[in-house]
Order: structure tokens, then sequence, then C-alpha cells
């Protein structure tokens, strides 16, 4: 058996050649070639979450869905590095301001005052974790000389992997981020995750929630609330455009304007949870 959740032609292609007797894939696909590999054609995503999405397949071959719980996992060894850099701090809000796609991010100045609100307002320090490559290094660095105090900075010779960074999320009271990988991660630890949501569908993408087991956000933007978790995002009639900023410049406007005192009112809010 072969199971491709993607709608690309290379996963067509793969199932084809595997000699599998049942394939199960999208109807989108686009080559003549291998538009007819697939023997159980999954439903259309539609506006779905993710995490529906993917268990199309169980119910494609009448697999009863037990849970729908999300899971991330380390090793031991994982946990001991994250321990040992931690040392004495008991609480900590875990920010990670980055993602693959720059269009997804706050500007520098939004994550520098988020920061120094949480430690010098809130008094809960704040730890950051980072991807180990040139340009986020380079911008935590920037959003590091705005800041007025001093967070814990997990980059460069302190960087985690990414399973350590899961472990270190586990720990955190709160996660402050963007739409990337890591608030995915945070969600599935059952941390309570704030993410600021751009050009992306917060249907879609937004973090699941285990204790619901399911995901009740659209997408007319504002501040959504599923269970623990928050997204906050721009009421712009463009959104979600699933562009790569504004033009295709790399920058998305709506993330540049958000009020930082509804950002400021949420993550209050979910400290106090």
């Amino acid at each position: 058996m072969v199971i491709d959740l993607d709608q690309g032609d290379r996963g067509a292609t793969i199932a084809m050649l595997s000699g599998a007797k049942i394939k199960i894939g999208s109807k989108c696909i686009k080559s003549k070639l291998v538009k007819n590999t697939y023997t159980h054609f999954l439903p259309e995503r539609i506006a779905r979450h993710t995490v529906e999405i993917n268990l199309d397949p169980l119910r494609i071959l009448d697999i009863p869905i037990k849970s729908k719980k999300v899971e991330i996992f380390w090793s031991k060894k994982d946990e001991q590095v994250v321990e040992s850099r931690l040392s004495a701090i008991n609480q900590f809000v875990h920010i990670h301001p980055f993602s693959k796609g720059w269009f997804r991010e706050l500007d520098s100045q939004t994550i520098a005052k988020i920061i120094d609100y949480c430690e010098q307002e809130l008094n809960i320090k704040i730890v950051i974790t980072v991807a180990p490559i040139k340009r986020e290094l380079e911008k935590i660095d920037e959003i590091l000389r705005l800041c007025q105090s001093s967070p814990i900075n997990f980059s460069g010779k302190l960087n985690l992997n990414l399973k350590q960074t899961a472990a270190l999320n586990k720990k955190a009271k709160l996660f402050v981020g963007v739409d990337t990988a890591i608030p995915h991660i945070s969600a599935a630890n059952n941390t309570p995750t704030l993410v600021f949501f751009g050009p992306t569908a917060p249907d879609t993408w937004g973090p699941w929630n285990n204790d619901l087991e399911r995901a009740n956000y659209h997408r007319n933007g504002g501040v959504q609330v599923n269970g623990k978790h928050r997204i906050i995002s721009d009421t712009k009639n463009c959104l979600p455009c699933n562009n790569e900023g504004c033009d295709n410049s790399q920058i998305s406007d709506c993330l540049m304007t958000l009020d930082f005192d509804v950002i400021k009112k949420n993550i209050n809010e979910m400290l106090a949870l």
C-alpha cells in the first residue's frame, strides 16, 4: 500500500513504480503520465485543518479513527541537554521568531518589544530558539540589540536541534511565535501556543488542540481562541492570500501593523490560565 498525502507528480510517480496493489492519492495530479496511478482518491481538501486532511486515508480504508491527538518524541539525552542549559530557570516563555518563509515573520522591533514586555513588566524569563542558519542568526542579533532586557538566547554555539527544541518547549509556560513548524510542536506538547498569522490560512494551519481534538479557526482574522491556543492576525480583506509577502516582496504588511496592545492582552490572559 502507498499513501501519498501530497498533490504533486513526484509522489504519483513513486506510487506508480512501487508496484503496490493499493495506491491512495490526490485527483489533482497534472501529469497525464501518472494521473491515473491511484486506486483510491482522497477527497478535496476544501477549508479543513491539515490534521483532518491527513486522516482522510483512514476514512477511505474504513479504519476507525480512535484518537486525533498529535505527539512528538525526543530522547533522554535531548532532555538532559535542555535541563543542563536551563539550570535554575523555573518559569519561562519560549519564543521562536522565525520561519523558513520570511513573509510569515514580524519585524524585529515588535519581537524585541514582546521580549521586553515579558521580562520587564511581567517579570517572566524569555528563552529564544532559532534555526542554525546565517539569516536567522544575524536577525536574532538585531533583535537582541533592540532589547532593553536580557533574554536567554539559544543560538550560535548554544543552538538546540529540533528535538531538543521540542523538549525545551514542553517545559515552557507559554509559546509565542510565527507560523512555522515550532507552533505545531508546541501544540503537540500541550503547551499554550500563541501564533501570529499573515498570508497563510489559520483554519488549515492553526495550532491543533489535543484536548478538544479539533480546530475551530476561520479566515476572518482577528484574535481566535481554540482551547488553550490562540491566533492573532489582521482583518484585511486580502487574507489569507498565500503570497510570499505583499507583491511577493517577502514582507507581509498584515504582520507589520498588528496592535501591540492586543498582543500584550493575549499574552497576559494566556499566562494567567
